[in-house]
């Protein structure tokens, strides 16, 4: 229709990457189609003679887009993460680096001496084993 259509020259720049949002405009060029973006629904509504227009996106195309950027952050600020560590672990001093001499075994603390208490008076199969000098009850 002849009625809603109309021809406005715009400069902006172009990147080549994949997002929920093909086209990004400021507010000039929001302001000079006398558009509403609506984000949650990916919707551009502009008013026209008859009607109010609405440029609809692909809701699940952008959806995809968008978990594949997100992972995509996830991944480079883990790298980012592990490169300052690593940079981290420069900055530590050589002596504190080194691996510390083993040291020889406690000697066991367990008591050589033992004997049998009963838990059950009425099952004399259940024992247990505590130290010789450590009272039953």
């Amino acid at each position: 229709m002849a009625s809603n259509f109309h021809v406005e020259h715009i400069n902006f720049y172009i990147a080549d990457f994949n997002t929920a949002y093909h086209t990004i405009l400021g507010r000039l060029a929001l302001a000079k189609f006398m558009a509403i973006p609506h984000y949650a629904y990916l919707v551009l509504k502009m008013t026209s003679s008859a009607r109010v227009l609405a440029l609809r996106a692909n809701l699940s195309i952008a959806y995809a887009y968008k978990t594949e950027s997100l992972s995509l952050t996830e991944a480079t600020n883990l790298s980012i993460q592990m490169a300052s560590k690593v940079n981290d672990t420069r900055m530590v001093p050589a002596d504190d680096l080194e691996t510390p001499a083993l040291q020889p075994p406690h000697a066991s603390t367990k008591s050589k001496e033992t004997k049998e208490v009963d838990l059950d008076l009425d099952d004399l199969t259940k024992l247990v084993k505590i130290g010789a000098h450590l009272d039953p009850k």
